[in-house]
């Protein structure tokens, strides 16, 4: 009876320790109290603290369940007052273009040619003999005047050669689909007035059948060969030149709130280098890699050796692959089921042939893998339902497919219902609202405009999954602004673009989020606060939720909690 007794005092003190230990385990790491909590999470859509354990949410509720969680060495943090959400997610980015972006002339702040010139100018003093000099993000239609002599509103490469003397010269258009080129430069990738027009592409002549250093999509690939055989670098450089725009991309993005970057896309060899930054705990923000550039032979080949979910601890998954049929409607690249109203000579181009992107969806469909194919024209939007429609009629058995239209621009009203009857998503982007509305209507005519362009209202209430992103370096990679345009659709001159395609405040804040999960397979890991999730959250310095409309561009990002820890605090 005795040795039964001291048995169970001895159980009953093991149990009271283990006990007293896993209380002891439970604390939180970091707390977050007196907030305004936007979940996006429909079970529980407000709350007023959270609590994180390691790299999860550990609670979600009201200050005084959270604060019992904390223990002698949790941080707490009162927000007092501030919005907490959950981290944004970059629905459709390009993550190395943003850091080579850094490395080379910002063009967005021009608002003249004249601006551009003066810039070239001062780099070519400052370059080394012969060196290339490089830009990217002037827009002719953000110019305060047009360039005289001009074609299409862009002016001649004459403009540009005194002031860059023996430097070659490439400045690329916002949008990436084009780029201006100086007479060195043409001559360096031998472009003269009897080169033809690559597929695919335009190389703009003046009216004496002369390259006017204007080069519309395919047309500039010449030039970036010419310069690529220019680039000396050593192995161990260009390693190093990798890293620094992994570095500076994961910077900018984590300074404006987003903890996962959709890349929109990438070839084996970078996916490569992702992967070794992975093994290391090096990648800044977490990324999902859609595989750009690659035949389908390769792609039938390698993709079971590259598909990859949650890896590196959730900081790499590539499970995508991305295609692009049109172009962009600034340089009168995207295809349209009619010409446009300022160039009826042209309805656009395919930048890609339609059959050979329907042979990379077959071979996606084969290997299990999601397809994302750019569409900005309304024929282009066409097209790519039509390629997905027979590609799942072939593969009935196939289902949650959660294949992306990227960009989704300007779509025929008949083809809206579409997109919900085949399950398409729309990976869309806000910003271009406010950036492009002041000249949509040049390209397509105001009727055409109307009925097409940026149609989120209209995706919405038929049931389709839509995303937001930023197309960045097209555009800042600022989710506030695109938020912004998604919801007020107000265009720098104070008009508002087709009012009735917005969406509500909730709408917008999920498209960033939760539906960017979704549209990766990771609604299960991110995009809400909730319990179990990976703690990647975003505090604003206003609530972007209820401040008055025009208050909501004012609104930047205080904190940035990327897996339970702080990446970014606004000084």
């Amino acid at each position: 009876m005795t040795h039964r007794i001291v048995r169970s005092a001895v159980a009953a003190l093991a149990l009271i320790l283990t006990a007293s230990s896993a209380r002891a385990q439970a604390r939180a790491d970091l707390i977050f109290v007196n907030g305004a909590v936007v979940t996006v999470d429909a079970a529980h859509p407000r709350a007023e603290a959270v609590a994180v354990r390691g790299d999860r949410i550990m609670a979600v509720g009201t200050n005084a369940e959270v604060r019992g969680l904390s223990g002698p060495a949790t941080r707490v943090i009162d927000l007092k007052g501030q919005l907490l959400i959950p981290g944004f997610i970059e629905g459709h980015g390009h993550y190395t273009g943003l850091g080579q972006s850094k490395l080379v002339l910002d063009l967005t702040t021009a608002s003249t040619w004249d601006d551009i010139v003066k810039m070239v100018a001062q780099a070519a003093e400052l370059a080394r003999p012969g060196e290339w000099i490089v830009g990217r993000g002037w827009h002719q239609e953000k110019w305060t005047k047009v360039p005289q002599p001009n074609v299409q509103g862009v002016p001649l490469h004459a403009s540009i050669d005194a002031a860059s003397g023996d430097h070659p010269v490439i400045l690329t258009h916002a949008s990436g689909h084009a780029g201006f080129a100086n007479g060195k430069a043409l001559a360096l990738a031998g472009i003269t007035r009897d080169s033809k027009d690559p597929a695919g592409g335009e190389i703009v002549k003046d009216a004496k059948g002369e390259p006017t250093g204007f080069l519309k999509e395919s047309a500039q690939r010449a030039v970036g060969a010419a310069s690529a055989r220019d680039d000396h670098l050593s192995a161990a450089d260009r390693e190093a030149r990798f890293r620094k725009i992994v570095q500076l991309a994961g910077e900018d993005a984590l300074q404006h709130g987003v903890t996962t970057f959709h890349d929109a896309g990438s070839n084996f060899a970078i996916i490569d280098g992702f992967k070794k930054l992975a093994d290391e705990g090096k990648l800044p923000v977490r990324l999902y890699v859609m595989v750009r550039g690659e035949s389908n032979a390769r792609l039938d080949s390698l993709l079971p050796r590259y598909k990859m979910q949650g890896y590196g601890n959730q900081f790499l998954t590539v499970r995508s692959i991305k295609r692009q049929i049109d172009g962009a409607l600034g340089p009168r690249g995207a295809w349209l089921l009619q010409p446009y109203t300022d160039l009826p000579t042209s309805s656009g181009l395919a930048l890609e042939n339609p059959a050979d992107i329907e042979e990379t969806a077959r071979v996606a469909i084969k290997h299990g893998f999601q397809v994302n194919t750019h569409a900005i024209g309304d024929r282009a939007n066409r097209e790519v339902l039509d390629i997905y429609e027979r590609v799942f009629k072939a593969n009935p058995g196939k289902k949650d497919l959660r294949w992306r239209d990227e960009h989704s621009q300007h779509i025929d009203p008949a083809d809206i219902k579409r997109f919900k009857q085949l399950g398409v998503i729309a990976a869309m982007q806000g910003v271009h609202t406010i950036s492009d509305g002041p000249w949509v209507a040049k390209r397509l005519g105001a009727e055409r405009t109307r009925l097409t362009s940026y149609p989120w209202r209209a995706l919405w209430d038929a049931g389709v999954v839509v995303t937001n992103g930023t197309d960045t370096p097209v555009e800042k990679v600022d989710p506030i602004p695109s938020f912004w345009g998604s919801v007020a659709r107000k265009t720098s001159d104070g008009t508002v673009f087709l009012p009735e395609q917005r969406v509500t405040r909730e709408e917008g804040l999920r498209a960033y989020t939760l539906n960017n999960a979704f549209a990766a397979f990771e609604e299960k890991e991110k995009g809400s606060i909730t319990v179990g999730k990976l703690a990647d959250l975003v505090v604003l310095t206003k609530n972007i939720m209820t401040v008055p409309e025009d208050e909501i561009p004012t609104a930047r990002v205080a904190m940035t909690i990327l897996g339970g820890k702080i990446a970014y605090e606004r000084k």
